[in-house]
């Protein structure tokens, strides 16, 4: 099955809808030969190179991690550029981030990301830019940071649970299948009452939100899925989600 064919919300998709892709993993940085998510994402928009703005905010603007999202995106459909914190751009922020048709946010430390975006008020323009309708899309920080809350490894010792930006209701965690402790700690944490009831994405998984509902998951990687987690009477409910393949 292709990605033509599986995408069915791109046919109707309306230009001023909310969208977030929330990956756990994959993409550019994690699959530079694997760049099904990242086709993916850029098909959304119906334009033939969409301008795709990288924020890298979280790894501390990494240069060889900008320099890969530009090797990997020179080779696909769009018109990439990126935001650095550090060294801010001649234009204003709000101008550059609403002219955009993609936002995507690198992984790192969340909760370094979430601190810089506030002090330059990034947060309140990149919700106003997702009610305008530019997607907004990111893996690991650059998915926990859209949801309520998110497990995070930000701080020293175990995870933990991070407060974000509350764009997407309940909490997240990435790189579910990617790093043995992810698992264990969301139901501890789950269970203890830390965090509220959410999403876990294995590594390769993204979930796709419109209008804050979750509408599909899809994977560059035919065994990678996705995860609704709840806590119950009995304990944690732990529910695999239908997750489509891009691959054939």
């Amino acid at each position: 099955m292709g990605i033509t064919v599986v995408i069915s919300v791109r046919r109707s998709r309306i230009m001023s809808c909310r969208q977030i892709i929330a990956m756990g993993g994959g993409g550019f940085s994690m699959e530079p030969e694997n760049l099904l998510l990242d086709q993916y994402i850029l098909g959304l928009v119906n334009k033939e190179k969409p301008k795709v703005c990288f924020v890298p905010t979280a790894s501390g603007d990494a240069e060889d991690y900008i320099a890969r999202f530009y090797a990997s995106y020179s080779t696909l459909p769009s018109t990439p550029s990126h935001l650095s914190l550090f060294k801010p751009p001649p234009a204003d922020l709000r101008t550059l981030v609403l002219e955009q048709d993609i936002i995507y946010v690198g992984g790192g430390s969340t909760k370094n990301l979430l601190a810089l975006w506030k002090e330059w008020g990034l947060d309140i323009i990149l919700k106003e830019a997702w009610e305008s309708g530019v997607i907004l899309a990111g893996l690991s920080a650059g998915s926990i940071c859209w949801f309520e809350q998110g497990v995070t490894d930000s701080l020293p010792g175990e995870l933990t649970v991070l407060p974000c930006l509350g764009l997407l209701q309940g909490s997240n965690c990435p790189h579910y299948d990617g790093e043995l402790e992810r698992r264990p700690a969301y139901h501890r944490l789950l269970s203890a009452g830390h965090i509220s009831d959410g999403y876990a994405a294995d590594d390769g998984v993204a979930l796709h939100f419109i209008n804050n509902r979750l509408e599909q998951i899809v994977s560059s990687r035919p065994n990678a899925k996705a995860y609704r987690l709840q806590k119950m009477a009995e304990g944690i409910q732990e529910s695999p989600l239908e997750t489509v393949y891009l691959g054939t």
